[in-house]
């Protein structure tokens, strides 16, 4: 059984409603949810539209491969209403990115695990930690807690639910 933490975030719609919508979804398709955070609303990144996001990261235990969860991911984004339109960062639906996979390093061309910005942002490590504290990144080989300390990013995050 491997163990995948999941960043969901919404910044479109009934955003609640779609964080809650994709993780039923993700817990019918890939896998047992293990644990929740809080939702943290958060200021939207690299983005020229003022709306912010509603962000929760999720633990699961799933039998699925790295790719094939990939697969199931973007197929819940798509049923949520999320439209790719190839350009990064823009107001969506819903978006669900894999953090971690275990402790797997894969580089490939559709897939980046760990994610290669997330200790960059704090909407991602503020619910990562309180879900993960000490889970260490397989690349840098420090604790979600040191990446949160470490991390310099300056927007706002505040706890939603």
């Amino acid at each position: 059984m491997n163990e995948v933490y999941l960043i969901l975030g919404s910044n479109l719609g009934e955003k609640e409603s779609l964080l809650d919508k994709a993780i039923d979804l993700v817990s019918v398709r890939a896998g047992i949810v293990k644990a929740t955070s809080s939702i943290y609303e958060t200021e939207p990144w690299g983005t020229i539209e003022p709306l912010p996001y509603l962000n929760r990261v999720i633990k699961i235990q799933t039998e699925l491969d790295p790719f094939g969860l990939l697969k199931v991911i973007l197929k819940i984004e798509k049923e949520l209403g999320r439209k790719r339109n190839g350009i990064r960062n823009q107001p969506r639906t819903i978006d669900i990115d894999i953090i971690f996979f275990n402790d797997e390093i894969i580089r490939h061309k559709d897939l980046v695990i760990p994610h290669e910005r997330m200790q960059f942002r704090k909407f991602v490590l503020i619910p990562l930690a309180e879900i993960a504290p000490d889970f260490q990144h397989p690349v840098l080989n420090i604790t979600v807690n040191e990446l949160l300390i470490n991390c310099e990013d300056n927007r706002w995050v505040r706890k939603y639910l």
